[in-house]
């Protein structure tokens, strides 16, 4: 599955319920939950926990968390994106699951 971007103007109801919805290239739309969210070099990333299940694709709802960054597209408007540095996302997934190691503790 790719995820593409997704408009997330409605910041009040995104901050309410932490949910929030993301369309892939094929204009389909999946919910998630907005588990963590960090700045990290110059970057700001969320870390979603999506809300379906995709056998295919190895996503299952509540054990699969994704990363997204958040950016502008040509109008100024905030969108989420997949990362396309393999090394930077695995940085920031570290960062993640040692916030994640910590409140479990």
């Amino acid at each position: 599955m790719s995820i593409e971007e997704k408009d997330i103007n409605n910041e009040e109801e995104y901050n309410e319920a932490d949910l929030i919805s993301l369309l892939d290239d094929e204009g389909n739309e999946y919910e998630f939950e907005v588990i963590d969210e960090i700045d990290y070099k110059d970057g700001h990333y969320f870390a979603l926990m999506p809300l379906f299940d995709l056998p295919d694709q190895d996503i299952e709802q509540g054990s699969t968390y994704m990363i997204f960054e958040a950016v502008e597209d040509e109008n100024g408007d905030p969108q989420l994106a997949e990362i396309e540095d393999d090394d930077l996302l695995d940085e920031i997934a570290e960062i993640f699951e040692a916030g994640f190691a910590e409140e479990e503790e």
